[in-house]
């Protein structure tokens, strides 16, 4: 049986929403993004369409391409009155099943936008928001660089005797997206119950929280410091796990219980690491700085290879550290990758979906801005003369050709 291809509209821009909607693009959905019309002051749109390389035009450069496959593009002016009717309009035309936005809460009656407002126009109307803190603080705003610091995430990142550190991804922006995913889709599913949609608020901070299962907790049980603060490369609980440096680079190594360590000290050349105080996990935190200083200089003898290979035939956790190209060539990797083509044909590899897909894993490249208005438009039932009056007045734009 083939499912009804639902339809979503997202007022989006930067990375947390967009990341959500690509999730619904890669189930086959309809995403028509909302853009503001051009103000006079600063590039139209979304403004990471801006930002990185130069790809298609100005308004399609590196940092905008992958999160923004396979979706339409419109522009509309939601704060005049005439912009909130044209999209209550579009929402009832296009039987819109998802409107989405990651606006700050404070003016979501202004634009028009709230869950009150647009289930009106559509009663089964799943509405979902992402800010920085949720309806509760409807004027903080929520970028991942300073949620990781508020959320603890710089705190837990580092070397142990060096300064608070981000994470090489944004992983509050994702976590948000993904759990927009997850609570649109649970609401779809409780709409083919009870015909009702749902009104969804994912705070930033509270979705990166979450993630603190390992940590948080612990402020019950008189925790140390340490538990809780920057250790580097090593495990908080697991000794040893840590990466350790090799002829030719570093080796990731993770002892998770004690007959992995009892297999790696079964290995000749680590044989000297054992003793009888660290056959324990538990004995083995107390020893933690001595194991770390006793593998490095084992490993700093041999080659990454040669040290893999032992670790592989004794059932070692292990992994290199590779750089991005690196991964990208995993065949793991490589053949899982989505791709898109750019108008000069040109197809681009880009990074895997969260999970196989049903279908081909080839997306449409990213739009223009204000690429589909006119059509989405003529869909609601807007002749050529009323988006061009409408044009002319600067409640939508109609986007311009490539360049």
């Amino acid at each position: 049986m083939t499912l009804r291809r639902r339809v979503v509209l997202s007022l989006e821009q930067a990375l947390s929403l967009p990341h959500a909607t690509l999730r619904f693009v890669h189930k086959g959905w309809r995403v028509i993004r909302i853009e503001p019309v051009p103000t006079g002051q600063g590039l139209p749109g979304d403004p990471n369409r801006y930002i990185g390389k130069r790809i298609v035009g100005e308004d399609r450069r590196s940092y905008f391409i992958a999160q923004n496959v396979g979706k339409e593009s419109i522009a509309l002016d939601l704060k005049n009155p005439e912009g909130q009717r044209l999209l209550r309009r579009i929402i009832e035309a296009l039987d819109v099943d998802v409107f989405c936005c990651n606006t700050l809460p404070k003016r979501h009656r202004q634009l028009g936008i709230d869950y009150r407002t647009l289930s009106a126009a559509k009663s089964d109307l799943v509405w979902a928001g992402i800010s920085a803190m949720g309806p509760d603080y409807p004027d903080v705003p929520g970028y991942d660089p300073a949620m990781q610091a508020m959320a603890g995430f710089m705190e837990l990142t580092g070397a142990r005797d060096g300064p608070p550190m981000l994470s090489g991804v944004p992983l509050i922006d994702l976590k948000a997206g993904d759990d927009v995913y997850g609570e649109v889709m649970a609401a779809l599913l409780e709409r083919s119950e009870t015909g009702r949609g749902r009104e969804i608020h994912v705070s930033m901070l509270q979705s990166a929280a979450s993630w603190l299962v390992t940590t948080m907790p612990l402020l019950n049980f008189d925790c140390d410091p340490s538990e809780i603060g920057r250790v580097g490369n090593e495990h908080r609980k697991f000794i040893p796990t840590n990466a350790y440096p090799t002829i030719d680079g570093f080796v990731f190594v993770a002892i998770g219980n004690d007959l992995q360590w009892k297999r790696l000290t079964q290995i000749p050349k680590f044989a000297g690491i054992a003793n009888e105080v660290r056959w324990s996990n538990e004995g083995r935190h107390r020893e933690r700085a001595a194991i770390h200083e006793d593998i490095a200089a084992v490993t700093r003898r041999h080659t990454s290879a040669e040290l893999m290979e032992d670790f592989r035939r004794a059932t070692i956790p292990h992994a290199p550290i590779q750089t991005i190209a690196q991964v990208a060539a995993m065949p793991a990797v490589r053949t899982k990758m989505s791709s898109s083509t750019m108008p000069d044909g040109r197809v681009i590899h880009l990074q895997p979906p969260a999970i196989d897909l049903d279908g081909p894993a080839h997306f449409a490249f990213p739009p223009r801005y204000g690429e589909h208005t006119q059509a989405v438009l003529r869909e609601a039932g807007l002749g050529d003369g009323e988006c061009a009056a409408l044009a002319a007045q600067g409640i939508v734009s109609l986007g311009a050709p490539d360049r």
